[in-house]
């Protein structure tokens, strides 16, 4: 891994609500080192779930410059630029979002597998990240036979499975009840001392942001 995981300078982005254009990211700069943890906070609407689609590549900043794992990209939304996304979605990229994002074809079980096999990891320890997080004995589980919560659980195993440079997890324990959140923010957290990997969260607790190592409040961003 680069010791620079990511680095965004003078990052825009805007929506239309009728004609009316609304900022939802003005003039934004973060970075992050190899071991370190960002907190992303704010209100509903103030960015967060924008930002972390740009930080992997799933939506395009107005404007602004994003380096992130030593490729470059400057808004370009062209094929190559979607391929290089892709390869480090699939390789290096970590990401958990608000909702799982399973393949309902697959059991749990292989879920988790084809992730880790994507990202060119030993598949032997796929079980017991779904035994970790306490959803083993759902492993041969199809996504629709489970709960909400169980599913987002797999996704978190998904993740952690992969052994990631970088995690990007927006608000990844909305979906689960106070004690399962604890349990899994803790192995997220115990996951990223492990490896050294890069934690980027997005989170309304407030208590859980500051177990990170930086803090950014997007409900105070700078005026373009």
């Amino acid at each position: 891994m680069v010791a620079s995981l990511l680095s965004a300078r003078g990052l825009n982005k805007q929506f239309h609500s009728g004609n009316q254009p609304v900022s939802v990211l003005s003039n934004l700069s973060l970075s992050l080192e190899q071991g370190e943890s960002l907190a992303l906070t704010g209100r509903s609407g103030s960015g967060k779930s924008t930002l972390i689609s740009i930080l992997c590549g799933l939506e395009q900043p107005d404007s602004g410059r994003l380096t992130v794992l030593g490729e470059a990209f400057d808004g370009d939304a062209g094929r190559q630029t979607e391929a290089r996304w892709a390869s480090l979605r699939r390789q290096q990229i970590g990401v958990v979002f608000q909702e799982a994002n399973l393949m309902p074809a697959l059991s749990l079980l292989d879920n988790v597998r084809l992730r880790v096999r994507l990202a060119g990891q030993d598949e032997d320890g796929c079980r017991d990240w779904l035994e970790r997080l306490g959803i083993g004995e759902l492993a041969a589980r199809y996504p629709d036979q489970v709960s909400g919560g169980q599913r987002q659980r797999a996704a978190l195993a998904m993740v952690f499975a992969m052994k990631p440079a970088l995690i990007l997890a927006d608000e990844p324990t909305g979906s689960l009840d106070r004690h399962t959140a604890e349990d899994v923010t803790g192995q997220l957290f115990d996951l990223q001392a492990r490896y050294g990997c890069g934690l980027i969260l997005a989170t309304h607790d407030i208590e859980l942001a500051t177990r990170c190592n930086h803090h950014l409040d997007l409900g105070h961003q700078p005026e373009a």
